[in-house]
């Protein structure tokens, strides 16, 4: 996409039928005018499930902030729990929870208000915390593989590897790295001007949808787009699949079946993890995005957006005893008092 001329910039105003207050009047680049606010289209196109919309929205924000709190409060206070594996699925809640307050409250004012307008500011501050949520997940998904890596292949090497001081370190450069790599999307974020048109047809503000609508040339853009996807998704996901390769290969080497199933059972709830996660993301992220793919990545933004924060306390909770039995003890409390 190269620099639109005046008349295209025209033209596109026009057809996007923009209300006044949503265009900036004032003339910042030359006889261009400046878009200060956006649209977030959603699932707008259904008017008749916005109500039901909502609710569904609703209970699944509901559910996913109770069940990652009860993880982290798990973790938190039951010493049983007090191991680097717990320790990063406590992050990993801690993050989930982050996550869907960055995107649902967003997403269920557009069915409940009908008015789907977000700030170019407030658009850029969505931008910048789901991108650099995103990118912290992959990166913790992958040290959770490792940690898994190194408790079945290296089993004798795993406590001085996974010390107290080695797990506090990785898991603040996952948060700090996370955090780090996506300013510098937001650096070249800064640099856009939008003129027009200023409907974004996403759930959220996200980094493809908003150089789409700028009238700058996007080369720059979609090249450190580009190395920063690779550094902070594709490669997590590579060490990530290194490290189950190995996992796999060194199960099946155990010659009991009941030694095989019990290893599987430590790291099964992070690989169905890791599974959901990265299909439905690698997909939105490394596919082109068409008109006829457009709609199928709205849905599967929403599956990587909501569902997975949704789904792993409920993976986690399900397929692990430690936290099954953390979880009955915290209700005997609950119900009869400290013994």
């Amino acid at each position: 996409m190269g620099v639109a001329s005046h008349a295209d910039m025209q033209g596109a105003l026009s057809n996007s039928a923009v209300p006044a207050p949503l265009i900036d009047s004032r003339d910042r680049w030359g006889n261009q005018t400046s878009i200060t606010e956006f649209i977030l289209l959603g699932f707008g196109d259904l008017p008749e499930l916005q109500v039901l919309l909502f609710l569904l929205f609703l209970v699944i924000y509901i559910a996913t902030v109770a069940g990652n709190i009860l993880i982290i409060v798990l973790v938190v206070t039951d010493q049983h729990l007090h191991s680097p594996m717990y320790f990063f699925l406590g992050n990993l809640a801690c993050l989930e929870t982050c996550y869907s307050s960055t995107i649902l409250p967003r997403m269920m004012a557009g069915p409940l208000t009908g008015d789907r307008t977000i700030s170019l500011n407030g658009c850029v501050t969505q931008f910048y915390f789901v991108g650099s949520l995103i990118a912290t997940e992959c990166l913790l998904l992958s040290v959770m593989s490792y940690d898994r890596y190194l408790a079945i292949c290296n089993p004798m090497r795993y406590a001085t590897r996974m010390s107290h001081r080695s797990y506090l370190k990785l898991t603040g450069g996952c948060w700090i790295g996370g955090f780090l790599g996506n300013s510098i999307n937001m650096l070249s974020i800064s640099q856009l001007i939008f003129c027009g048109p200023n409907c974004i047809d996403h759930l959220f503000c996200d980094l493809i949808p908003l150089v789409k609508l700028s009238c700058n040339d996007p080369h720059l853009m979609e090249m450190v787009t580009f190395t920063l996807s690779l550094l902070f998704s594709l490669v997590p996901f590579l060490l990530t699949l290194i490290s189950y390769i190995c996992i796999i290969a060194t199960i099946l080497r155990i010659p009991s079946t009941t030694g095989r199933r019990k290893a599987f059972s430590t790291c099964s709830s992070h690989l169905i993890v890791v599974s959901i996660y990265y299909s439905t993301l690698l997909t939105v992220y490394m596919f082109p995005t068409t008109d006829i793919l457009s709609d199928f990545k709205k849905v599967l933004s929403v599956a990587y957006t909501v569902l997975t924060p949704l789904v792993n306390p409920l993976i986690y909770s399900l397929r692990s005893k430690e936290v099954q039995e953390a979880l009955r003890k915290a209700c005997r409390k609950l119900m009869f008092g400290p013994c």
